[in-house]
């Protein structure tokens, strides 16, 4: 990392959020790379693989973090298998402690049902924090326009839980920006986008939008709970 003994981390990510809100997603990745190199890296949910493949382009070979949760539908999965077959990265998949049976053995069978939270945090959040030690700085694929909870999400910011940079590089982008990019290079994305889901997370807490729906209206439907703990 070149960002000098002087400055923290912590105020290198709140004057890049500054420097870098009106930089294209490509230069804000191509900033990442040549600040943190190897302590740099994408996570993705499989849902596309938009950010993966500017990463690619700004840092061949980095490296794209996925959570299996062991909930994933059978197409997030695949999308994961043909990103590591066809792009330039290397996929790191991270598990939780307990297996889905060890899971059920332990708080009964469906915790997403009876307590999403802290299926969440079992099989998301931990798993993450423990995946992220070996980075000082993280990529994520937030946009503002997904919903009021991230409309204020910096391009680059400062992740105070885990203390470490992260990176959105395509969070002022609408819909029509990642389809448009998606069009263009022919970048990878989930079947289940073209079949009513628009958010894919795990199976059993994610359906299909109705016309009008807010983007991640599928998600935890019926419950206040709107973020899995990743993101705040």
């Amino acid at each position: 990392m070149t960002t000098g003994q002087d400055v923290s981390l912590k105020d290198l990510a709140e004057q890049a959020g500054r420097d870098l809100e009106d930089a294209s997603p490509l230069d804000i990745l191509r900033w990442a790379a040549d600040t943190f190199g190897k302590k740099f890296c994408v996570t993705s949910s499989m849902e596309d693989a938009v950010v993966a493949h500017l990463a690619s382009r700004a840092f061949p070979g980095v490296d794209v973090v996925f959570l299996d949760t062991g909930y994933h539908f059978e197409e997030t999965i695949g999308t994961r298998d043909a990103v590591e077959a066809v792009m330039d990265v290397n996929v790191i998949t991270l598990t939780p402690r307990q297996s889905v049976a060890e899971q059920d053995a332990e708080h009964g069978p469906k915790l997403h049902d009876r307590n999403p939270d802290l299926c969440c945090a079992l099989r998301k959040v931990k798993p993450l924090e423990e995946g992220l030690t070996a980075y000082d700085a993280w990529a994520t694929g937030l946009r503002r326009d997904e919903s009021p909870t991230r409309a204020n999400t910096p391009v680059v910011g400062w992740d105070e839980k885990r203390q470490k940079v992260k990176i959105s590089p395509i969070a002022r982008w609408s819909q029509d920006d990642v389809d448009a990019y998606v069009a263009e290079h022919g970048v990878l994305t989930n079947p289940l986008l073209m079949d009513g889901y628009a958010s894919v997370g795990c199976a059993p807490c994610t359906r299909r939008v109705a016309e009008g729906e807010d983007a991640r209206a599928g998600r935890w439907a019926g419950r206040a709970k709107t973020e899995c703990g990743l993101h705040g």
